[in-house]
């Protein structure tokens, strides 16, 4: 994959937790919701915050590597987790603050439907949201999202009004109606590992 040189800079840097294939928690960590998945990354970067996923999309575009993006890793079609490249698990990025008055909620790339939902009905609210409650909200959101009151209430990226998204140069920005508009517009319902 790289060499040890690049790894260890790698690991000066990173807050979470980076997992090879030869590391005792490989196979628990590299398993999806859809067992018919196979696949092998050559580096899984738990990301501990913000400044972790912006090591690894900058390790990944160094060494020439796949991304794949894992929240809940419900992907059926598998784009959780990628063969000999970087998958960044995001599962440890778990805030949600909710503004009542508002009516707003933002939430952690980390964040489950299930966590999503008992802490916004706290406060009388609720979006379309995964149908399983151990959906990831940013890969639902991201691929349109159709949940149990959609009827009623749109596609879960019908209800995105802003995203901190990571860059593929490493850069972090806001995508909302005021701020990089074009790229909100490309993430709602741009599915796969947009915005990631």
């Amino acid at each position: 994959m790289t060499g040890d040189h690049t790894m260890n800079a790698l690991r000066e840097r990173f807050v979470g937790e980076l997992i090879l294939p030869s590391d005792s928690g490989y196979e628990t960590a590299r398993q999806v919701f859809n067992a018919m998945i196979d696949r092998h990354p050559a580096l899984i970067a738990r990301c501990g915050g913000t400044v972790d996923v912006v090591a690894a999309v900058n390790y990944a575009r160094e060494h020439r590597l796949e991304v794949a993006v894992r929240c809940g890793g419900h992907s059926v079609a598998g784009l959780s987790v990628c063969d000999d490249g970087i998958l960044i698990d995001l599962s440890r990025l778990k805030s949600i603050n909710v503004d009542p008055e508002a009516k707003t909620a933002r939430a952690g790339g980390g964040v489950l439907w299930g966590e999503f939902d008992a802490t916004t009905q706290q406060y009388g609210l609720h979006t379309p949201g995964g149908r399983v409650t151990t959906t990831g909200i940013g890969g639902f959101t991201l691929g349109g999202g159709y949940g149990w009151t959609s009827a009623k209430h749109g596609l879960a990226c019908d209800n995105l009004i802003s995203a901190e998204v990571v860059l593929a140069d490493g850069r972090v920005v806001r995508a909302s109606e005021n701020e990089n508009a074009d790229l909100l517009w490309g993430l709602r319902g741009g599915a796969g590992t947009s915005g990631s």
